[in-house]
């Protein structure tokens, strides 16, 4: 997660300018000085009353063959990567048994001085810089951490291999030898030694072709023992090939565009981080294509830039997570392992919870909670991206669950949102990556297919572009598509770019679209939330560190107005919306905690929040069953929390005056819930879709 480049001081402003923005207290990154400007405008906040309630490849379509085990592959760039900013979905992996593997692409070398960053140290105190012993440092923590998550006992052994890559080299492999199911794998490349610093030599340099091959770091004790170098070709190959060998159902990834610190050509991550995911998508792509495999999903985790904005994690759960980095950073200094390298990484050690990384955890793809849809006749449709391809499964009105089917068109990155058209046909919308010939050609882009006849086929994927230049302007950083549909049957698609403002594209009556729109906006982050009300106006809502925008129809087919304030109190980013009376729902998280609050909104301003308490965790609400009653998020376990009003109550408004009901219970799984009105629907880590009809929301079973 770090490395030992120059310091450098720099704030987070809007795309405004400096003298538009409102400045959250500055939070240092590695060295650098990260900070989120307020909600937009300057206008005042003011909270409102919070009441307390009881052309895409084509290929033939195809459908897997069963279930796999559940298999995790984790790729970081570094050590540490996975602990910082995956848990606690890496700890959920470790508590559920399932086989899990940590893929570190590169050695994390930095310096080479395993040292705590309490300011200058006397040479005679200083260790000296020894790159090999400070990499086996950093192994030894990463080995006692997952020991101890796994065991309670950090010194719990490993057994460690060497294993030769698919790309000509060879890798180190640990197996826990009291949980065999555990693997870590070190390729040991060579870091960048600099956030974003110019280092042709690193895996920035290997993407854009600067350098023909990265050499290997190897660290002191590995089983390894003799140098290589790898070529661009030859990384793809080797993370692929550790793919198939470990064939995972699910990965997780870190985000390849994290986008720029506003106003610079710099990134918000490290280059390492940034440029091993796109080495990882191009290892997915390649892995995709070979036959034989288990369908896989993606997770991507947003890295340094989590600091600036509120924390997601309650504080036993990020309790927990510090535990794990105290053990990694070897805090306590007591030479356990025998190694004359150290136990863990010493320079952690100084600030074990990062920058606050161990408050929070976000998924930068993934999150959308409209996936599921009633299709005509009470048929259901569910959807969600395996193999980087859209998967369907569909239940007739009196039938069973059907699917997976994996339909023709690659790159899909994780997540889907989808709407009904007024002909009863289904419309989904997703982003894609374009990894092209050369590292000026990746691309993501807004895709739509669409069924040709309402319950038929679908059609061909249909690019909608994008609203940025180019990936280099940006590095791609757009949400995921946010979709609404008005009374004449157009649809218009709302994304937050990566100016962190609000884009749109419009369906015109001939069925053509319009050209991206700029809709204004500030500082916002996450996925857009849109729903229109029983009369037909649109409502959209974005929201910033500090509170929510929204923009609304004065009547249906209006122009859309704002961005507007709403006076909402932070959220943890993450928002849904569905149509209520006379305007629309909004639900979200409150930071630091994971608690469940809603506003309605009839315009642009919230009423009085309404707070329904949680089983905490992070993410966004799905709201479902009748009158949205039905409401299922992510629980701190990473299971399925389910909220049931009180007997006789009158949905989430909190105007019943019985107890409603919190329960938690089903599958690990991947992005949100997304439910109808006869029930709701997760995606495991195995790839298979769960299902929990209303009566009984704790009571997950898998179908198709």
């Amino acid at each position: 997660m770090r490395s030992s480049g120059p310091r450098r001081r720099f704030t987070l402003l809007s795309r405004r300018g400096p003298t538009a923005a409102l400045l959250i207290a500055p939070v240092a990154v590695a060295g650098w000085f990260y900070g989120a400007d307020a909600a937009g405008s300057g206008a005042a906040h003011i909270p409102p009353k919070v009441q307390t309630a009881r052309p895409a490849t084509v290929q033939e379509s195809q459908t897997p063959a069963g279930p796999a085990p559940t298999s995790v592959v984790q790729i970081v760039a570094h050590p540490d990567d996975d602990l910082f900013f995956m848990n606690p979905d890496t700890r959920q992996s470790v508590d559920s048994r399932s086989r899990l593997t940590s893929v570190y692409l590169t050695a994390g070398e930095s310096d080479g001085v395993n040292a705590a960053r309490t300011g200058p140290l006397a040479p005679s105190v200083r260790p000296a810089a020894d790159k090999a012993r400070y990499a086996e440092a950093r192994q030894n923590g990463i080995r006692a951490a997952y020991a101890e998550m796994a065991t309670g006992d950090r010194t719990s052994p490993w057994r460690r291999t060497a294993i030769p890559t698919a790309g000509g080299g060879t890798a180190e492999l640990d197996v826990l030898v009291a949980r065999p199911e555990l693997s870590l794998v070190w390729v040991q490349l060579r870091e960048a030694g600099s956030i974003t610093g110019d280092r042709p030599v690193s895996l920035h340099g290997l993407w854009d072709g600067r350098v023909s091959e990265l050499p290997s770091q190897l660290a002191s004790g590995s089983p390894v023992k003799r140098d290589f170098a790898y070529s661009k070709a030859q990384v793809v190959d080797t993370v692929a090939g550790l793919l198939k060998r470990f064939a995972p159902t699910h990965v997780r990834m870190q985000d390849p565009t994290p986008g720029l610190v506003a106003g610079t050509d710099r990134p918000t991550d490290h280059q390492d981080h940034l440029f091993g995911a796109r080495f990882a998508q191009a290892a997915l792509a390649r892995y995709a294509a070979t036959p034989g495999h288990p369908a896989f999903s993606v997770q991507n985790y947003l890295g340094y830039f989590t600091s600036g904005l509120p924390h997601t994690l309650d504080p036993e759960t990020a309790a927990a997570k510090l535990r794990t980095m105290h053990t990694y950073a070897w805090t306590d200094d007591r030479n356990y392992c025998g190694a004359e390298a150290g136990c863990g990484d010493r320079k952690v050690a100084a600030r074990p919870g990062g920058h606050g990384w161990t408050q929070s955890v976000r998924y930068t793809r993934g999150e959308s909670t409209s996936w599921v849809q009633l299709g005509r006749g009470g048929e259901l449709w569910a959807f969600s991206v395996l193999d980087t391809r859209l998967a369907v499964w569909h239940r007739g009105a009196r039938g069973a669950w059907t699917g997976p089917e994996l339909l023709p068109g690659t790159g899909l990155d994780s997540g889907v949102t989808s709407v009904r058209l007024a002909d009863g046909r289904i419309a989904v919308f997703a982003t894609r990556t374009a990894l092209g010939a050369g590292p000026a050609d990746y691309r993501r882009e807004v895709v739509t297919a669409v069924q040709r006849t309402p319950g038929g086929a679908f059609g061909r994927w249909h690019s909608l572009g994008t609203p940025e230049k180019d990936d280099a302007s940006g590095l791609s950083d757009i949400s995921a598509p946010a979709a609404t549909v008005d009374k004449a049957g157009r649809i218009t698609v709302y994304l937050r770019n990566g100016h962190y403002s609000l884009s749109s594209v419009s369906q015109r009556l001939d069925g053509s679209w319009t050209a991206w729109r700029e809709r204004g906006g500030e500082n916002l982050h996450g996925d857009p939330a849109v729903a229109s009300d029983a009369s037909g106006r649109q409502h959209v809502f974005v929201s910033t560190p500090l509170s929510v925008w929204s923009w609304t129809q004065a009547r249906p087919g209006a122009p859309l107005s704002g961005p507007t304030l709403t006076g909402l109190p932070p959220t943890t980013l993450t928002l849904s919306a569905a149509p209520e009376g006379d305007g629309v729902r909004l639900w979200f998280r409150r930071p630091a905690s994971g608690a469940v609050r809603t506003a309605h909104f009839s315009g642009p301003l919230a009423s009085p929040v309404t707070e329904l308490g949680g089983v905490a965790g992070f993410g966004p609400v799905s709201a479902s069953g009748p009158g949205h009653a039905l409401l299922a998020v992510r629980s701190r376990t990473g299971v399925p929390g389910t909220y049931l009003p009180a007997p006789g109550g009158t949905g989430t408004a909190g105007r019943s005056a019985g107890t409603p009901r919190w329960r938690s219970g089903g599958p690990l799984f991947v992005g949100a819930p997304s439910g109808t009105e006869t029930g709701v629907g997760a995606i495991g880590h195995d790839g298979r879709l769960y299902w929990s009809g209303p009566g009984a929301p704790a009571a997950w079973q898998p179908v198709g």
